[in-house]
């Protein structure tokens, strides 16, 4: 963000920060929940790369087209294990999930 709009929204009575320091999370809760994230996005792009619907992605998963939903829009319900298998089922390899796993 700008210097000058944080000043400005600051000045307003805005609390401006990042979403970490809102919720107050640990380092260790951070990195968790930025790791889930870059995995559902891993997973969007997987489906649309290969050309899957959310249905046929679910069909090969043997999930449902709202739970593929849920993987690609981040929900916190989702399990790391789910959007682990669900990689796997779309052809990423261990190395592939290691450097999404490990991105910064």
């Amino acid at each position: 963000m700008e210097r000058r709009k944080k000043i400005h929204l600051e000045k307003k009575g805005w609390k401006v920060g990042t979403v970490r320091e809102l919720l107050e999370l640990t380092d260790a809760e951070s990195t968790y929940f930025e790791i889930k994230l870059r995995l559902s996005e891993h997973i969007r792009q997987g489906r649309k790369r290969k050309g899957l619907t959310q249905v046929q992605l679910a069909e090969l998963v043997e999930s449902s087209q709202s739970r593929v939903a849920k993987m690609e829009g981040g929900d916190p319900s989702v399990s790391i294990d789910l959007l682990i298998r669900t990689l796997l089922a779309l052809g990423v390899t261990e190395q592939e999930l290691g450097k999404v796993i490990a991105a910064t």
